[in-house]
Formats: structure tokens, C-alpha cells, sequence
């Protein structure tokens, strides 16, 4: 602080000026500053207002905390101020409150510096040369401390240079003392300090060693996954995807967003978006172009450049990807095994298969027979007496490979010719139908079903003949014909002809059948009505399927959805569904699994 009446500058401490002796009180030092602080006025405060309107008055804590901090240097500095009263009292009686003079406190400065610079001595002391060197150098600090200086009387006269004299003395005899002590701490215990930084230097070097080989290693793991990841996401991705109710693949491959990916095969170019360049190809567009296709699967391969900001075309890595081919649908109505034995030379076989398909027979194309709508389409196939005769069905629909189906039909080979006419029908509504054949010139035959005007006019000279059949009940009715000639094995012919009634003259003759009594009367007398092809009506919901080629229901015609059932197989070209309601019009045939079974001629949705 700085002395009002000579303006030297003294330790805060200190109770008088060293230079001149005024008291020194602490109130002269005080800044001009300080009176400009506000301090101890009130500081901010926070209104606080609830739902009710009620408000609360909070000081704000930071103000409080800084009121605080500045009434704690005030009361310092006030403590401050009385202990230098005290002191200039104490000296103005002439004796400090021990009893004795200025001396006592010299010793107490003494004292402080050197219990000051206790803990900074043993950690510099502990450092270099262990803990016994710092012991002593301690040691010789409280001695130095507690050295008796001698009393002398002073008087009040006495100039306080001689109390900065003693206290240079004092600090002369720490540093003498200092620079005895070091070279001896220095070379205290030298083996000792060596092993220990030996030691210490190895663990050091073993620890390092450890750290950079544990670094090392998951760094090499780290960033060979991260290498391994990061291939993994530069590869194409293929992904099986539906393309127009079709199936397709989604092709990925990555990139960097806005450049192009050309495909040479598709001749087209694709921006790379999301980090993908997304290509999405139907299956059907690798082999709709190629003929005869057979097998199930193929091998397909994309060849991608990047385009560069040059106009360059950088190639890319092929991608390369299997793909299903379906199959053609197709399923055969007549005959029904895919081997059967005729005995005409004229057989009607009958498919179905996807509308617009191409379709061959033995190689002949016969596609403009298939039905445009329901995809239906029949084949009057030749059949020569000489055994197994092959006919290979070939089909190809859209978006599908190739099917192919092989039939074998039969004739037992004949040594006398018999063939019925070629425009021999082989259904028909009427009763009667007029048969024209052709046989040996001179051979017998006989027509062994029913018919009526036989014509053997030019038999014996062109072998030529006819007769009017004769169909006596309802459904398939055989006609059967032989021819014999000496000396030669008998030739036989059957052919089948399937009648139904115009349908007015056959539904007007239909008995109703769901009620109990007529449901009994059925059962009671199934084969007399089956004789006489009896029609009658089924209204009602097909229960069950029991086949479906061809399709069998199970209906229950009883008012409780459980009684009265009667199996009927189906003759018309609607497809009956579980659970749907019918109204048939089928005639009897007999019984099935102990069941009244009919055959329906007619369908109508009920």
C-alpha cells in the first residue's frame, strides 16, 4: 500500500512505513474506484405471476451470488484494516501482547516464511533424492525457525532498517544452507535413483508397445471390414421383383448420383439416384424373340458403362443372372388319357390352352382354330388301322416357353379296309343321323347298333354303303359295324356319337327333384329311370367336388342343406364352383357311392 505522508510503497502487511514510520491503516490505500461501486444495492429481480394472478419477487441468483462475493472482500478487507490498528497500538505502548519488543516479529515472519516454504522444499527434496534428504532438509527448517535470537531492549526511536538488516541476514543463512544440501541431495543414493528410472523407463517402454500393437491390430481389423463392407456395397444387386402383374428382377447397381449407366443390351441409360442406378427388366423380354425355347431357366448377362463428364464410355464389370421360364398352359378335354384305343379312322381330340397361343399338330399349324375368347380348340385327327398312330401338340403362349403334348391313339390293324366318311359327326341333336362307309368291293358287313335303311347298292363295286342310326336314349351312343370277306380276319368299327335333345324338348320333360317325396321315388326306382334317360331339375349349391377332370359335384337338394344328395357329373362347358349356386337340367344315369347320379346336359346360373 502506498504511505500518505512521504507516497513509498509498503507490504500490505506491514503496520508502519518502512521509510518514514507513519501508522499505516488501510483507509489512504483504498482507490478512488471503489467508491463508484454499488455493491450493496439491490440487485435484479424475477416477478413471477401464477393462473390466479398472484405474483412472487425473486432476486435474481447471479446478483446474490456477486452481493455476496463483494460483502466477503469487504469484511476481509475490514479484518485487514483492525489487525493493523492493533499492531500500531501495540507499538505506541511500547510492547507487542507477548511481552516482547519488534523482534517477536521478526521471528513470527521467520517463522511463516519458512513453514511457507516447508511443503515446497520436501516435494523439490523428495524428488531428487528420497525421502530421507527431505527429512533433513525439514529439519534444518524448524531449527532454523526455532533459533533463539537475542532480546535486546529497543526503544521507540529505533530506525526499522535494522529490522529489514536482521531479515536479510535470515535469508542469507536459508540460501547458504540451500546450496550445501543440494549437491548432497543430488548424489544421494545413486544406485537406487538409477533402478528405479530403469524400471520405471521399461514399464514405460512396454506400455507404449502394448498400446501401438493393440492400435494396430483392431485398426487393421476396423478397416478391413470396412474394406470388405465397402466392396460388398460396390456390387451390382439383383433382386427377383413383378413387372406388369410379370415376373421380372430388379437390377441395383451403385454409383455417384447424377452420372449415366448405359446398357448395351436394353440400349438405353439410366441416372444414378440414391447411389443406385435402379434398372427394373421383365423376364419375358430376353426370350420373347426365340423360337423353339425348351428349357426351364436361362443365364442372362447385362453389360453396363459408366458414361464420364468426357462423353467416354468407361466399361463396368458384366452382371450376369438366372431367370425362370414358365411353362405354356395347356390341358386336354378329349381323349382323356394321353394313350387310347379307337376304332374309327376319324377321332376328335379337344384342348384348351391361353388365347393367342400358337399352336401345331405333327408340325401344322392350327392356331387360327383356337377360340379367340375361352381359348378352346379342337383337331379331327386320322386315324390309320396300322396300331399306334402319334400326334405331338405343340403349344407357345405369350411370356412362356414351349409345351408339348404326345398322344397315342390306337387301332388294331385290319386286313379288311372299314372306314366311316370323313364328315362324320361326332355329336348331334337329332335322333337320327344318316352314316355313310367305305369296305372291301364284295366283303359282307353288318351294322350291329341300332339303324334302319341299310344301302348296299354299290357294295360289291365300289365297296361303298350307308345306313341311318338310330340313337334310342340320351349321351354317347355307339355305332358299331363289322366287315368280313373269306379267307381274311373280320374288321370291326365303333364309333361314338353323343346326342342331346334340342334344349326346349329336353328341359320340358324335366321332373322336379328337390322335394322329399320326389327324392324317394328316384332312389326307389334309380335303374328303371335310369333306363328310360328320365330329365330332371337340381336347383342348389355344389357341396363338394369330387373330381374335377371330369368334374363331379356333390349336391344336397333338402330344405336343411344336409339331406337328399345326389352326385352329378358335368357334360356342359361351364365350370361349376364349391359353393355356388345352380340350376341343372341332367338326366339319370345310375347310382355313385350309393348316391342317385346324373349327368347334366344343361347349366344356368341359378
Amino acid at each position: 500500500m502506498k504511505c500518505p505522508n512521504c507516497g513509498a510503497w509498503n507490504r500490505a502487511s506491514l503496520p508502519v512505513c518502512v521509510k518514514c514510520g507513519t501508522p499505516l491503516t488501510g483507509e489512504e490505500s483504498q482507490p478512488d474506484w471503489r467508491a463508484t461501486l454499488n455493491d450493496g444495492q439491490r440487485g435484479t429481480q424475477y416477478y413471477r405471476m401464477d393462473e390466479d394472478g398472484e405474483s412472487d419477487a425473486q432476486p435474481d441468483s447471479r446478483d446474490t451470488l456477486a452481493c455476496e462475493m463483494a460483502e466477503l472482500k469487504k469484511r476481509k478487507a475490514d479484518g485487514e484494516v483492525m489487525q493493523q490498528k492493533l499492531r500500531a497500538e501495540s507499538v505506541g505502548r511500547g510492547a507487542a501482547p507477548t511481552g516482547r519488543r519488534i523482534q517477536n516479529n521478526a521471528i513470527s515472519l521467520n517463522a511463516q516464511s519458512a513453514a511457507i516454504g516447508q511443503g515446497a522444499a520436501f516435494r523439490a527434496a523428495r524428488k531428487n533424492s528420497g525421502s530421507r534428504t527431505a527429512v533433513r532438509y525439514i529439519g534444518r527448517q524448524e531449527e532454523l525457525a526455532q533459533e533463539d535470537v537475542p532480546e535486546e531492549p529497543l526503544d521507540d526511536s529505533r530506525n526499522y532498517d535494522m529490522l529489514w538488516a536482521e531479515q536479510a541476514a535470515y535469508d542469507e543463512r536459508w540460501r547458504s544452507w540451500d546450496m550445501e544440501q543440494k549437491p548432497a541431495m543430488a548424489i544421494a543414493n545413486p544406485k537406487r535413483t538409477s533402478a528405479l528410472r530403469k524400471l520405471g523407463s521399461f514399464l514405460l517402454a512396454v506400455l507404449i508397445i502394448a498400446l501401438v500393437g493393440a492400435v494396430g491390430f483392431f485398426g487393421y481389423h476396423y478397416f478391413a471390414g470396412r474394406s470388405a463392407q465397402d466392396r460388398e456395397d460396390s456390387e451390382p444387386t439383383v433382386i427377383a421383383s413383378i413387372l406388369d402383374d410379370l415376373a421380372a428382377h430388379t437390377v441395383m447397381i451403385p454409383g455417384e448420383d447424377g452420372t449415366q449407366i448405359y446398357i448395351r443390351e436394353l440400349h438405353n441409360s439410366f441416372i444414378v439416384s440414391g447411389g443406385f442406378a435402379t434398372i427394373q427388366i421383365a423376364d419375358h423380354d430376353w426370350y420373347d424373340n426365340l423360337d423353339s425355347l425348351t428349357q426351364e431357366s436361362m443365364e442372362v448377362t447385362l453389360t453396363p458403362f459408366l458414361k464420364t463428364s468426357s462423353g467416354r464410355q468407361q466399361p463396368l464389370d458384366p452382371i450376369t443372372y438366372s431367370i425362370d421360364i414358365p411353362l405354356s398352359p395347356i390341358s386336354m378335354r378329349t381323349p382323356e388319357n394321353s394313350r387310347t384305343t379307337v376304332s374309327s379312322s376319324m377321332y376328335t381330340m379337344e384342348f384348351d390352352v391361353r388365347p393367342g397361343s400358337k399352336v401345331t399338330v405333327n408340325g401344322k399349324d392350327v392356331s387360327d382354330t383356337v377360340n379367340a375368347q375361352t381359348g378352346n380348340f379342337s383337331y379331327n385327327a386320322t386315324v390309320q388301322p396300322i396300331g399306334d398312330n402319334v400326334y405331338t401338340v405343340t403349344c407357345r403362349s405369350q411370356y412362356c416357353r414351349e409345351t408339348s403334348l404326345t398322344i397315342v391313339l390306337y387301332r388294331e390293324p385290319q386286313e379288311i379296309p372299314l372306314d366311316l366318311a370323313a364328315d362324320t359327326f361326332t355329336s348331334t341333336s337329332q335322333k337320327h343321323m344318316t352314316v355313310h362307309c367305305t369296305t372291301l368291293p364284295g366283303a359282307v358287313v353288318d351294322v350291329l347298333s341300332p339303324f334302319s335303311d341299310l344301302d348296299i347298292t354299290n357294295l360289291d363295286t365300289t365297296g361303298s354303303f350307308s345306313f341311318i342310326a338310330v340313337f334310342d336314349h340320351i349321351g354317347d351312343n355307339t355305332i358299331h359295324i363289322t366287315s368280313s370277306f373269306p379267307g381274311k380276319k373280320t374288321s370291326s368299327i365303333e364309333y361314338t356319337v353323343y346326342y342331346i335333345p334340342p334344349v326346349g324338348d329336353y328341359t320340358k320333360s324335366a321332373w322336379p327333384l328337390n322335394r322329399a317325396a320326389e327324392y324317394s321315388e328316384l332312389v326307389g326306382n334309380i335303374n328303371y329311370r335310369a333306363e328310360r334317360t328320365q330329365v330332371y331339375v337340381i336347383v342348389g349349391e355344389v357341396a363338394e367336388m369330387y373330381s374335377e377332370k371330369p368334374q363331379i359335384a356333390l349336391f344336397y337338394l333338402g330344405e336343411d342343406g344336409a339331406s337328399q344328395p345326389v352326385v352329378v357329373r358335368n357334360y356342359t362347358k361351364t365350370t361349376w364352383q364349391v359353393g355356388k349356386y345352380y340350376r341343372l337340367y341332367a338326366d339319370v344315369y345310375g347310382t355313385y357311392d350309393g348316391k342317385p347320379m346324373l349327368y347334366c346336359r344343361y347349366t344356368y346360373d341359378n
